[in-house]
């Protein structure tokens, strides 16, 4: 059940920090789930010391902790030290959608629509300079932003043209962003606010899809030594993975399998017992329980460990053999 008090989200929070304490290799994503349970507890000068503890020990994501601790600062009353926090992640220019759309965000939150929409463009001519294959989070980048230049009524440019054909719901995105549509809402003519529930519920749809599958499908490879300690630890476990090559072949084969479907974005996360653990005790379940793997495994994704499948076929293949992918599990590979 997730909290839904502000005792509650205290709780978690604590729970998540006791869990990073235990497990340090997962210590920024905890710290950082824990910081918005912080938050949504009301407890915002909490969350600002842990992104300034996060801070102090090198972070893997430095410039998404600032943007994160620039918004909540901003929310109890620290508006110029949120503020001179923005300017120092639009100086650094960070490679990462996810700064930049928190920052926007953050600037539009106080009606700083002018100052959200130049940051989204210095983050659009940053990062989607290459319009095939755009990561999720560019993408969804350049659809806030096409958001906030509907509310400055600007004309539409090359990147909300490019954010209108990624866009695949039925209802286009001028439709979805057009501030009138909030009069609509408080109209008194039902068919009007029919019409508006329906294409509400397509929003809800688009949005709902795009975070489902955010990145790439992950199966998960459980290093030979890994395995062997998985087991020992959790013979439960054993039906799911009878042998270590039995492993590697299913890995393949899923794979193949999701390809000819016709599934994109496919990848191989690596797994470990002690980051396995961790997430099991984040999510209040045993490790011995099966159905948790596909869990781990779409969380490793999130967290951007996954390597995408398949190889080139003379690079090195994904099982660690050394050998080159054509060579070893990609000898079938058309």
């Amino acid at each position: 059940m997730r909290p839904d008090t502000p005792a509650a989200h205290t709780t978690e929070a604590e729970r998540l920090l006791r869990t990073a304490a235990q497990y340090p290799g997962d210590r920024e994503p905890l710290y950082l789930q824990a910081a918005a349970h912080r938050e949504l507890a009301g407890d915002r000068p909490g969350a600002t010391a842990l992104y300034d503890e996060l801070l102090t020990s090198s972070p893997a994501n430095p410039h998404l902790i600032r943007a994160l601790k620039a918004a909540n600062l901003w929310e109890y009353g620290h508006e110029a030290e949120a503020r001179a926090i923005i300017d120092g992640v639009r100086r650094a220019k960070p490679a990462d959608a996810a700064p930049w759309e928190i920052t926007a965000e953050t600037l539009e939150a106080h009606d700083e629509l002018e100052a959200a929409e130049s940051t989204l463009t210095e983050a659009a001519t940053l990062l989607a300079t290459t319009p095939r294959d755009l990561p999720h989070a560019t993408q969804s980048l350049l659809t806030t932003r096409h958001r906030i230049r509907r509310m400055l009524a600007l004309s539409h440019d090359d990147w909300d043209t490019l954010a209108d054909r990624l866009h695949t719901a039925a209802v286009p995105l001028d439709e979805l962003h057009d501030p009138k549509r909030l009069w609509s809402l408080g109209s008194s003519d039902p068919a009007e606010l029919q019409a508006e529930i329906t294409r509400l519920r397509s929003e809800l749809g688009t949005y709902r899809t795009a975070l489902s599958r955010p990145f790439p499908v992950a199966v998960l490879h459980w290093p030979e030594a890994e395995l062997d300690e998985l087991l020992t630890a959790y013979p439960e476990l054993e039906a799911e993975y009878p042998t270590y090559r039995a492993h590697l072949t299913d890995i393949e084969a899923s794979l193949r399998e999701l390809s000819q479907a016709g599934t994109p974005n496919l990848g191989i996360v690596r797994a470990t017992v002690p980051s396995y653990e961790a997430f099991a005790a984040s999510e209040a379940t045993p490790p011995s329980n099966a159905d948790l793997l596909p869990q781990y495994a779409t969380t490793l994704a999130a967290r951007g460990r996954a390597t995408a499948w398949p190889p080139a076929r003379d690079a090195a293949c994904w099982c660690g053999s050394e050998r080159a992918y054509g060579e070893c599990h990609g000898t079938e590979q058309p």
